[in-house]
């Protein structure tokens, strides 16, 4: 027996309270069904009220896309699953972002022309803070905002294409904005009359989050990240290997090391590297103090989804102390075999667990988004 099924066995009782008995699911059935009526009557009211619009209209655009919307091809839920745990520390400093079709289809689409990557596009995040929670809470509620306006205009009016650059682009201009928002003093303002805030004023500049966020479209996975929260793929077809989408942001990291002291800092090895001594990460949103050897531009990949690709685990530093990417995904797994629809929120429940077992002494955070393509 494994030990990601040990895991599964042992947490049964833990999420028994999500498994519904066949009372529970008759009425869930029932409820679906209304959902599915009511989204069929939507569909063809909006459809007849398009077809009296002149094509090509502004009116027909925005037909077009409500109607795309009502028909479900841009809120149709893609299954998620998210857990956070303070653990062994006294305060709970990580954030959580999942939101669903954040971002409207590229203009190319709406107007009936083929676009690279257009379509659907659900955002999730996860923000590990340090020195105070605020930052990693204002990510969280802002981050998606800023990354929709940048791919709705790319900064300059224009609709962006959705190419690997552009996407690029745009994740570097939200992180940048996210991090001047956090630096400004509105940015403080909110930190104060944040009722999870309790560092000092003059202390605001000392505080700050590493990010992971990734954009699932249909068929590719956009991951940007600053910091050592990570992303992996887990890819099926014969026990694969599981795919990283980030590498840790670590001050020793050969690259990091070479940028932090070609600006003028320095990398200290006290309980570890820390860059000046203090942080143990070389990327971050916030962290004023710290600047310019604490970068807050994030590196980004775009990764083809194929066949047998099955998860994606986003997850902050607590889980990847003492949880490699491999039993990552073998804990996942197990849950996908076991066959039940809230799989994903148990791998993800179940995986906090495993760590905090294994003795991680931070907060855990962990998503997990099903990638498989026979469920969407």
């Amino acid at each position: 027996m494994s030990m990601a099924q040990v895991c599964c066995d042992s947490a049964a009782a833990a999420v028994a309270a999500a498994v519904a008995g066949p009372e529970a699911e008759a009425r869930a059935r029932a409820r679906a069904e209304r959902r599915r009526r009511a989204g069929e009557a939507g569909r063809w009211k909006h459809a007849a009220a398009a077809a009296a619009v002149a094509p090509g209209s502004a009116e027909a655009v925005a037909a077009t896309r409500k109607r795309r919307v009502d028909a479900g091809e841009l809120l149709v839920a893609r299954k998620h699953g998210a857990a956070s745990v303070a653990g062994r520390r006294r305060e709970m400093e990580d954030a959580v972002s999942v939101r669903e079709a954040f971002v409207a289809p590229s203009a190319a689409v709406d107007e009936g022309r083929p676009a690279v990557g257009s379509g659907r596009c659900d955002f999730y995040g996860v923000f590990d803070g340090h020195g105070c929670s605020h930052v990693a809470e204002a990510c969280r509620d802002r981050m998606h905002d800023l990354l929709a306006e940048e791919l709705s205009t790319g900064g300059d009016g224009a609709a962006l294409p959705r190419e690997p650059a552009a996407w690029t682009e745009a994740m570097e201009r939200c992180f940048a904005r996210m991090d001047a928002e956090v630096a400004s003093a509105g940015g403080r303002a909110a930190a104060t009359a944040s009722a999870s805030c309790r560092c000092d004023a003059h202390k605001r500049d000392h505080v700050g989050s590493t990010a992971v966020v990734a954009v699932v479209e249909e068929r590719r996975v956009v991951v940007a990240h600053c910091g050592d929260s990570r992303a992996v793929l887990c890819r099926g077809g014969g026990g694969a290997a599981p795919v990283p989408l980030s590498s840790d942001h670590k001050p020793d990291r050969p690259d990091e090391q070479e940028r932090i002291e070609s600006a003028g800092g320095r990398v200290i090895f006290w309980e570890g590297a820390r860059v000046l001594g203090v942080l143990a990460m070389s990327r971050a949103i916030g962290d004023g103090y710290l600047k310019p050897y604490v970068s807050s531009v994030p590196e980004v990949t775009v990764t083809d989804l194929v066949e047998d690709d099955e998860c994606l685990i986003l997850a902050s530093d607590g889980l990847w102390d003492v949880v490699s990417n491999e039993a990552a995904c073998e804990v996942a797994r197990a849950c996908l075999r076991r066959g039940r629809e809230k799989w994903c929120a148990e791998a993800a429940a179940l995986l906090t667990k495993l760590a905090l077992a294994r003795r991680s002494a931070d907060n855990v955070s962990v998503v997990v988004v099903d990638l498989r393509r026979k469920n969407h």
